[in-house]
């Protein structure tokens, strides 16, 4: 997988050639000489943004080993027995 980089001027002087190389990876677009876009295929969208995957499977990834994680005590401000007595 290839990544090109591509100003927003050649973007709009030949689209066709960009969407070609999008086919071999993400295109990014420049505006100024910094990112401002990416173009992907669709298929490479989905595949980003098409996963299914729980908390539980994301925490199970051996990548995550190092991930130091420690999430605040919640107060008992936010539970408070109902009151029923009216």
């Amino acid at each position: 997988m290839g990544i090109t980089t591509v100003s927003s001027r050649e973007f709009n002087q030949d689209v066709s050639r960009v969407k070609r190389a999008a086919v071999n990876g993400p295109v990014f677009i420049t505006d100024r000489g910094r990112p401002s876009h990416v173009l992907l295929t669709i298929e490479d969208y989905q595949k980003l943004t098409d996963k299914n995957v729980s908390i539980i499977e994301l925490l199970a990834m051996p990548e995550t080993a190092d991930v130091e994680f420690e999430p605040p005590r919640l107060s008992n401000t936010l539970c408070k027995p109902a009151d029923l007595s009216e």
